[in-house]
């Protein structure tokens, strides 16, 4: 069957996909085995589908934020793996110089707008970002992304309404893995359906499988697209699943191994890799090149993040504080 994608495309979500996975993996084992990183800490495993659909799907201008769970979008939008992991350690050279840590990644460069570690705090700063992008007259979309916990927030009610209102260019995502925290949604709503939350604004939506990077390229496309015309904000709920727990200090005692391993059948990346190998895009010689390559990028950041300093004391209050004095002008 002919694929509605190209080889190029294909070769990009699995090379992307597979270096969330292993950073995230190399980041959890210094986590729990190294003891090099510390504080809260939340890793991606199992929801790259979705960082690699919505990456082919909008332009690099396009501005992404959102929770604590970080890393994984962080990488996709360009941030380096040095940069990356050296935040993870706390050290100079890190994204936020060391002082956010893993729920605060931030890259300007990149358009990358964070990492927030208050639950539903992105979802008024995204529509911020939209605000300022329509201002500006920019005819760029911020992708806002959140999980199936911060749907909860009255935040999100009051960001639709308004988002609505002014036509906003802004796509929420919201990643549901099914649990907030250990709380499954059931037991949380009796609106399981979250895109449908949308309807009391008559906001479009739409649920996507967020295990398959094809429907979530096209999903955020369609979106996307009514953004860039000037339409308004759509919500996309993304089913997808998390392999780990919560953070990586959860039991995951509220869920089933055998709950964990069906939805490890229906793993992204290897949904990826057997149809690069079906339709002959790369052999498998090829694709484990890939991994190796990367197996040495994600090695080369643990090296960098040792060797980076760490921040000087003189930074403390850097960033934090500004001068009360300092003449706020609106142009």
């Amino acid at each position: 069957m002919a694929q509605k994608f190209s080889k190029e495309t294909y070769l990009y979500w699995y090379e992307l996909m597979q270096l969330i996975r292993q950073f995230e993996s190399k980041s959890e084992e210094m986590y729990k085995m190294a003891g090099k990183i510390r504080g809260f800490f939340h890793v991606y495993n199992g929801q790259e589908a979705i960082a690699a659909g919505c990456m082919t799907a909008t332009n690099q201008e396009d501005p992404f934020i959102t929770g604590y769970r970080d890393h994984g979008l962080a990488l996709a939008k360009g941030m380096s793996p040095n940069s990356a992991m050296a935040e993870l350690y706390g050290k100079a050279t890190g994204c936020s110089k060391g002082k956010g840590g893993s729920m605060h990644f931030f890259s300007k460069e990149h358009y990358f707008f964070g990492g927030h570690g208050i639950v539903g705090a992105q979802i008024g700063t995204g529509a911020g970002l939209a605000f300022a992008e329509q201002y500006r007259g920019s005819k760029n979309v911020v992708l806002c992304f959140f999980g199936d916990g911060a749907a909860r927030q009255g935040m999100l009610h009051e960001v639709f309404n308004l988002a609505m209102l002014w036509k906003l260019p802004v796509v929420f995502i919201c990643e549901n893995n099914n649990y907030a925290m250990g709380t499954s949604i059931e037991r949380t709503s009796n609106v399981i359906d979250i895109y449908k939350l949308a309807d009391a604004y008559e906001m479009p939506s739409d649920k996507i499988d967020g295990m398959t990077a094809e429907a979530v390229h096209e999903g955020v496309v369609r979106a996307v697209k009514r953004a860039r015309d000037g339409e308004g904000p759509t919500l996309l709920e993304m089913k997808t699943y998390r392999y780990r727990g919560h953070s990586v200090s959860d039991p995951q005692k509220y869920r089933s191994k055998d709950e964990v391993e069906d939805y490890k059948n229906q793993d992204p990346i290897t949904k990826v890799h057997a149809t690069i190998l079906d339709n002959k895009f790369a052999t498998a010689e090829e694709l484990k090149a890939i991994d190796d390559k990367i197996a040495g990028i994600v090695e080369a950041s643990v090296k960098f993040a040792e060797e980076s300093p760490w921040p000087d004391e003189s930074e403390l209050l850097k960033d934090v504080y500004i001068d009360s004095s300092y003449p706020f002008i609106v142009d």
